[in-house]
């Protein structure tokens, strides 16, 4: 819940800590930020849209999908990677956490820690804060300066999720560990072609080396190969939770499903790297004792 994480939250205009106040959080400095109905905040400066967050579609069709357990392996791996050392206080951080669906698995095993959710979507956010008990939901642009206190997070997590390096380091204690999951060529590779899926950018370790090489060193990295065989409905959410749905049309996709088998196989490809803080950052202090 959101009083779990209102410690590790810093108000996106002064940087100062928050408290709850009411139905608000509030700043030392008087800035309040309305706590919606459905249990999160969204602390997003007036007047940043946050870009193209996931429409309430796309959410719907993540939520559908997982809930089949389409990527529960993916999730255990992730949960199985994550280390988080004796005495290094903090929550556990997704910084564009959609529905909290790997957050809340991570959870799941450290009962001890608190999550907190960050994403730009509202239809998202309203589906992390209901994910797991521990969870706090908290709306932002994760390209922007993150709402989230200095050294705050004793583990991140990135899953399929943009990654904006500095504010990932300024935000992760400088013993904590950031996990991220990211997407190979081969990843959906039987729907690519005949379904005009967006393919994974050839110079995404390049993209991935200058976003975080300067703030972290990679600590372990594994790949994650699955193979599943998917129903058409089941083709059509996975479809319609991710990038590709921005730019395809339901009419031509139904047509261009419909030609595939039923079941169809569909490869999930990942990697899923463990890095490690490359050098110590000053911070105004630990923002929470340690979890138990």
């Amino acid at each position: 819940m959101l009083d779990d994480v209102i410690g590790y939250l810093a108000c996106p205009y002064c940087a100062d800590g928050l408290a709850r106040a009411g139905g608000s959080l509030r700043c030392a400095a008087g800035h309040t930020f309305d706590i919606a109905r459905q249990g999160y905040v969204s602390l997003l400066p007036a007047g940043a849209t946050g870009g193209a967050g996931d429409s309430a579609a796309m959410v719907a069709a993540r939520a559908e999908f997982l809930a089949a357990g389409h990527f529960a392996p993916l999730a255990h791996e992730l949960t199985g990677a994550v280390d988080l050392p004796d005495g290094v206080p903090g929550c556990v951080a997704d910084a564009g956490a959609g529905t909290g669906y790997f957050l809340a698995a991570v959870l799941d095993r450290w009962p001890g820690r608190a999550g907190l959710a960050l994403d730009v979507s509202k239809f998202a956010l309203r589906r992390a804060a209901r994910a797991h008990p521990r969870i706090g939901a908290a709306g932002c642009d994760v390209w922007r300066q993150l709402p989230v206190a200095d050294g705050a997070a004793a583990a991140l997590l990135s899953v399929f999720a943009p990654r904006n390096g500095a504010e990932l380091r300024r935000v992760l204690h400088p013993r904590g560990q950031l996990l991220v999951v990211t997407p190979e060529p081969g990843h959906l590779g039987e729907l690519i072609g005949p379904l005009g899926l967006l393919r994974v950018d050839r110079h995404k370790d390049e993209r991935l080396a200058a976003q975080l090489g300067g703030h972290f060193a990679v600590s372990a990295r594994r790949p994650h190969v699955r193979r599943l065989r998917l129903s058409h409905p089941e083709v059509a959410a996975l479809v319609a939770m991710g990038p590709s749905a921005r730019h395809l049309e339901a009419g031509p996709l139904a047509a261009r499903l419909a030609v595939l088998p039923d079941p169809v196989p569909v490869t999930v490809d990942v990697t899923l790297t463990a890095y490690k803080p490359r050098v110590p950052v000053v911070t105004h202090g630990d923002p929470h004792p340690a979890a138990g």
